[in-house]
């Protein structure tokens, strides 16, 4: 197999096995769009054709290759949308812009949060709390309250 083809087959397979976590996280296909042939369920081979088609939807070059400035416009693309999620969701007066209040009056509490990283109770969040905390974060992975 040339390199070229070897690299392309290992992107579409990344961003194929990629589909099912962005659809729980809401940012890609939802259930039914890829359940192709509407049996459902899912297959290994439809879920391979929407990673394909996510694939050549990024290549907009049409080179079979995702190039620096593909990824980051296909990242660009995602970032406004979900910026237009969030501003739809707290922009409380739709005057097109977020206030410090409206952020505020959307925000989780942040002593709950607090608590929550201070494990031991001390009144303060030490260096390993917080590391655990930003482990336990990535896991989860991005935060998804702008639906």
């Amino acid at each position: 197999m040339k390199r070229s083809t070897f690299i392309a087959a290992i992107a579409a397979a990344a961003i194929g096995v990629t589909t099912i976590s962005a659809m729980a996280r809401d940012r890609g296909p939802d259930f039914s769009a890829l359940d192709a042939d509407g049996s459902g369920e899912v297959t290994l081979q439809e879920m391979q054709a929407a990673g394909q088609a996510r694939f050549a939807e990024a290549d907009t070059d049409g080179d079979g290759f995702l190039s620096v400035e593909e990824l980051q416009a296909r990242g660009e693309e995602r970032a406004r949308t979900r910026a237009e999620r969030v501003l739809a969701r707290m922009d409380a007066n739709e005057d097109g812009k977020l206030s410090m209040e409206e952020m505020r009056n959307n925000r989780r509490d942040p002593a709950r949060m607090f608590e929550r990283l201070d494990a031991d109770s001390s009144g303060g969040i030490s260096a390993e709390e917080f590391e655990q905390a930003r482990s336990e974060a990535r896991k989860r992975g991005p935060k998804q309250r702008d639906n």
